[in-house]
């Protein structure tokens, strides 16, 4: 008798009709011939799917260039399918199920005739873990294999863990025609089901990431009392005592979580350790403490900025290449060296260089190497900053949690919320400028609530009141801190240098933790007195740290307005105690 995955995949087989079935096994030597074939005749749009890249330089690594009308989430074509739009929340796009399933199935009906269909069992978190959920994706696209190898745990083993059971998380995808009019990411968070058709780019295409370990896995949470969020994993460790704090961050794509989470300190006497870049499932343990796992096994980061001077622990992850291909997708080319090659790895470009659509690059053109959301996909095992919790199947107890986005103006460099509930209302009316992540205009200020906008699976008012459920299990609450690194001067310059230095940021946010300094209170939360700020080595005026963390009036009265109007739009439904707070803040910043 056929089980319950083989049963799913057979009927998605009648329907896309492809010319082969093949069952991913997960092992090195599969990969290497899957990625033999994606170097000759599979192609995907109007390349080679690999290119094998100059293993010297960047071992066991391949060039992906993906169609160019397939670079970037496409959030339009995005959509939450609930049974009533309002558990879908404005939050989201809503279609009704049965209309969604019908109308992307006439796009899946003989979309595989003439390829592979490739099926894939995944885990998402260390198969030990009590927190971790086994997957199925099913495949026509030999890029999303090999993505989905280095970025989850994959093989057949899942099948061992979903038995006879039928509980698993379904996903179907295929790249279609690549047509942007035929492309739809279709999600049922009712049914565990997610359908991609249309994109071979990796938010759409790689259904493990976005599409379910947060968009489905949010709404799983809400159902089980955990979260799933948009958020890096960290560990830091005082040499001195031994003593090691984890802390949680939430950024939108490309603004610095992977620079964050393997951040080398500027200060001495501090490691800092990497679990996780972007998601965190987040469980409240039997002691009443939050504890996070990562339920990725790599990094999937934007490659243009990331550098020897800006990240060299991901520069160092991107050579080793470690048993895991290492994939990097729409940079440039470097032809002298054949290595890829993007915007801010070197301070000069090479001399001869193709784009990231495979032209010859011409400096006086005024055009882009790397596309600005070009990518990386590596295993997490090549890290040099892996903490030894990475596979700690009950994950690590959270002290701390930051929040933080692109702000040129208005936010404060750094600021602690009063308490837990007030850290939900400052997270909750998150804004930060827009960037290429996500296809549309850049540098625009949108509300981003917890770095999490684009990702959660349900109504954000159920969400935010979500967030309070969960405080209210806890005994011992995090600290809640929100950061800004990007705000500038009149000139158009950051006020703040950055990278490195963030970790003396991250010192003061540890020192909140223990104790050990006060903080003076403002109408936005706790701030440091600088006193309190090792600034040591640092070129940095006392006019300049005041503009860091003055709050002006007019923008915050603005920023009020903007954050009414995004409440607004949820209606009834919306907590009242975020509503409560916003009144607070607007009487306390006159």
């Amino acid at each position: 008798m056929a089980s319950a995955v083989e049963r799913w995949v057979e009927e998605q087989a009648a329907l896309t009709k492809p010319d082969k079935v093949y069952w991913v096994q997960g092992t090195e030597d599969e990969m290497r011939r899957l990625i033999a074939i994606g170097m000759t005749k599979e192609k995907t749009g109007p390349h080679q799917t690999f290119k094998e890249l100059n293993h010297q330089i960047f071992a066991n690594s391949y060039l992906h260039r993906s169609h160019p009308n397939d670079v970037a989430r496409t959030e339009q074509l995005t959509f939450v399918c609930t049974p009533a739009k309002e558990d879908a929340g404005p939050n989201n796009n809503w279609m009704e199920p049965k209309e969604a399933k019908q109308m992307v199935s006439t796009l899946f009906d003989g979309c595989m005739k003439g390829r592979t269909l490739y099926v894939i069992p995944y885990m998402m978190g260390h198969p030990d873990s009590p927190y971790a959920k086994p997957c199925i994706q099913i495949t026509d696209s030999i890029y999303v294999v090999v993505s989905m190898y280095i970025m989850t745990r994959a093989g057949k083993k899942t099948l061992e863990r979903i038995g006879p059971s039928g509980n698993f998380v379904k996903g179907l995808h295929s790249v279609g025609e690549l047509d942007p009019n035929k492309r739809y990411i279709m999600h049922f968070p009712q049914e565990d089901l997610v359908m991609s058709i249309g994109s071979g780019y990796g938010g759409n295409a790689l259904l493990g990431k976005k599409c379910f370990s947060l968009r489905i896995a949010s709404y799983q949470g809400y159902r089980e009392g955990w979260l799933a969020e948009h958020m890096v994993i960290m560990g830091v460790e005082d040499k001195k005592t031994g003593e090691i704090v984890y802390f949680l961050g939430a950024f939108p794509s490309a603004c610095g979580k992977t620079n964050l989470a393997m951040i080398d300190p500027i200060l001495d006497g501090y490691e800092v350790t990497t679990l996780g870049d972007d998601i965190a499932w987040i469980n409240v343990g039997p002691d009443g403490r939050l504890y996070a796992i990562n339920p990725e096994a790599g990094f999937f980061g934007v490659a243009p900025g990331t550098s020897d001077k800006t990240n060299p622990h991901m520069i160092e992850t991107l050579r080793a290449g470690k048993y895991y291909p290492t994939l990097f997708t729409n940079t440039g080319l470097d032809t002298d060296t054949n290595a890829p090659w993007w915007e801010g790895l070197t301070d000069v470009p090479p001399p001869h260089l193709l784009d990231w659509q495979g032209k010859s690059w011409d400096a006086a053109a005024g055009k882009v190497v790397a596309h600005p959301n070009s990518r990386f996909t590596v295993s997490a095992v090549n890290c040099p900053t892996l903490s030894k919790e990475f596979d700690n199947p009950t994950g690590v107890p959270i002290s701390a949690i930051l929040f933080g986005g692109r702000r040129s103006d208005t936010v404060p460099l750094v600021c602690e919320s009063f308490d837990w509930d007030h850290g939900v209302f400052k997270a909750s009316s998150l804004g930060s400028e827009t960037t290429t992540a996500a296809a549309g205009q850049a540098g625009i200020v949108r509300r981003d609530p917890m770095a999490m906008l684009p990702f959660c699976g349900y109504n954000m008012a159920d969400y935010f009141r979500h967030w309070m459920n969960v405080g209210d299990k806890l005994k011992t609450h995090p600290k809640i801190f929100f950061v800004n690194w990007f705000k500038k001067n009149a000139e158009g310059k950051f006020l703040w240098p950055g990278f490195r230095d963030n970790f003396r940021i991250i010192k003061w946010m540890m020192d909140r933790v223990k104790g050990t300094v006060p903080a003076q209170e403002t109408p936005l939360g706790f701030m440091p007195h600088h006193k309190d700020l090792n600034l040591a080595g640092l070129d940095i005026s006392p006019e300049v740290l005041d503009t860091l963390f003055e709050i002006k009036t007019e923008h915050w009265e603005k920023e009020a307005e903007d954050i009414e109007a995004f409440y607004g739009q949820f209606g009834e439904r919306f907590p009242e105690k975020l509503n409560n707070y916003l009144d607070d803040l607007k009487k306390n910043i006159v």
